[in-house]
């Protein structure tokens, strides 16, 4: 390159770093703000809930809002993506003992739309618990629990088996059948 290119090349880009950007990627208005909003300054990610196949299809993301403390509500913020079916889907909500569930237990979500939820818990103990979320949509469902930890009491498995070694050496817990 010569100078006279390069100082052409430099003016072009000057000129184009001084153009106001209206659009984003996506194509929307960019914001003019250039502040997020004081509810999305400290959100947590959203965590994806796992999809299985045959499931009702529509995608379920979850986030805790704060720490969970006993006897104090929890909210968890559900966004529900994918409803595909005309009827649109149904949601039911149950929450494990140790957790009350506060308000409305059923969700509607509309065909093709993304639906965002928050739902309120109170922890009655320490420990793990979980918020089930029941999906149906268009005859199939898919289940999902959102595990809401109170505390530092890590949860404990109970073992009724006893050990035992297999002939071939391999070691193996035996339970009895209920």
């Amino acid at each position: 390159m010569n100078t006279r290119s390069t100082s052409m090349m430099a003016a072009a880009c000057l000129a184009l770093a001084t153009l106001p950007a209206p659009a984003a990627a996506d194509g929307e208005p960019a914001a003019r703000n250039p502040r997020p909003a004081a509810s999305h300054r400290h959100a947590a990610p959203m965590t994806t809930a796992p999809q299985k196949p045959g499931s009702s299809g529509v995608k379920l993301q979850y986030r805790l809002e704060g720490t969970p403390q006993v006897g104090r509500a929890t909210p968890i913020v559900l966004q529900f993506e994918g409803v595909t079916d005309a009827d649109g889907a149904a949601v039911r909500l149950s929450a494990d003992s140790g957790l009350t569930l506060q308000g409305g237990s059923t969700l509607t979500l509309p065909a093709g739309k993304r639906t965002t939820a928050t739902v309120v818990v109170v922890s009655e103990a320490e420990g793990l618990a979980y918020l089930n979320v029941f999906i149906s949509q268009g005859g199939a469902s898919s289940a999902v629990s959102v595990p809401v930890q109170t505390g530092a009491v890590a949860p404990a498995l109970k073992s009724t088996g006893e050990m035992k070694s297999t002939p071939g050496g391999e070691s193996i817990i035996t339970m009895p059948v209920k």
